[in-house]
């Protein structure tokens, strides 16, 4: 049986819970036998069942770092390597800052611990900065060029409708009202631009009870060649939210990624809790996750960085508000929804804070 490391007191084991970094200690034999739960959610799986496997079993070439832990164990100086990739459990690249020292255990034996400091982590914070800060320009323009256009355009539509009144000729009524009507097209895409305006409606909700109404509005939608798979934590625990904005907000992704692959092809929703995550400026103990993937052809190049500002569209007929509203539903929560896309992969992760209280 595999002993487990733990800290000395209470006070080391929150300081280890709370850490960003993964935490990681291993035996002469190069087996786990204590992992931090920032390192559980590097694996995604719990300690229970990483402790004992092999650092090969963990992560994939990394040559470089099982050299430095053996020199580390005969030397007992620590080694720090910079910008180290490593393949963890088979499938994911990680770029991290990594030390490696030794720590004396009980009996004069002496084991190897690792610091991993993930610096695509530390890019996905100031990538998220980024957005909540264009975010909040591009809605401060917004509020000041609709202010400039609904005075003219109330005007505008009042006049017509005086005009109207005064006008025996029903075809050069026709005329005004195509004014009033046009005013108010722009007017309903002045206040589709500004976007919702409403505070949310929070109450106790369960996201997997949203994400099953969104798929079977989608599935009514779709008479066939689409496929909406789940992969849902089931332990996640229930949201305080307005249900009917983050429906909104989330179909919106999910039809987004229809038409991408116009209504063939897989979409995915996947729940997940991440631990430590910090979204904009804030930090949060426990944020909830939903990723939408779809294995459709990707966002093209020249509007990936622009995708959720107003009136920007890959498709010819879109109106490039659907991202745009999603994003400002999301932000009412908290949260934020970042995006990740390749050809034949791309994922919409909507993040939603859960309160410390929850």
């Amino acid at each position: 049986m595999v002993a487990v490391i733990m800290p000395h007191n209470d006070v080391s084991q929150r300081i280890l819970e709370s850490l960003n970094s993964v935490v990681m200690c291993f035996d002469a034999e190069m087996r786990l036998r204590y992992i931090n739960p920032a390192g559980e959610m590097l694996f995604a799986v719990s300690a229970r069942h990483l402790i004992g496997q092999e650092i090969d079993e963990l992560m994939q070439c990394n040559e470089p770092l099982r050299q430095d832990m053996q020199d580390s164990l005969r030397s007992s100086h620590p080694i720090t390597r910079h910008e180290l990739s490593l393949t963890v459990m088979r499938d994911r690249e990680i770029c991290v800052d990594v030390t490696v020292s030794t720590l004396p255990v009980e009996g004069g034996a002496v084991e190897v611990l690792l610091e991993l400091t993930r610096l695509d982590r530390l890019l996905r914070i100031t990538r998220d900065e980024n957005l909540y800060s264009q975010q909040t320009a591009t809605k401060e323009l917004l509020r000041g060029l609709a202010h400039e256009v609904k005075n003219p355009l109330g005007g505008l539509r009042g006049a017509a409708q005086l005009l109207e009144r005064e006008l025996d000729s029903f075809e050069l009524k026709e005329y005004t009202r195509v004014i009033i009507d046009e005013a108010d097209r722009l007017q309903n895409l002045v206040d589709r631009l500004l976007g919702p305006n409403s505070l949310p409606k929070k109450r106790e909700i369960n996201i997997h009870e949203v994400l099953e109404r969104i798929r079977s509005l989608v599935l009514i939608e779709i008479t066939a060649g689409l496929d909406i798979k789940r992969d849902y934590d089931t332990s996640l625990p229930e949201l305080n939210a307005d249900p009917d904005m983050l429906i909104q907000a989330i179909l919106n992704i999910v039809r987004n990624a229809s038409q991408a692959m116009q209504q063939k092809g897989e979409i995915t929703l996947k729940t997940r809790i991440e631990r430590n995550y910090t979204i904009g400026h804030t930090r949060y103990r426990l944020v909830l996750k939903v990723d939408v993937i779809d294995n459709g052809p990707g966002i093209d190049e020249g509007i990936k960085e622009k995708i959720f500002f107003p009136m920007v569209t890959g498709r010819a007929e879109g109106s490039g508000l659907g991202l745009s509203i999603a994003q400002s539903l999301i932000q009412q929560h908290n949260g934020l929804i970042e995006c990740n896309s390749q050809p034949g992969h791309t994922c919409f992760s909507v993040l939603l804070p859960i309160p410390n209280n929850e």
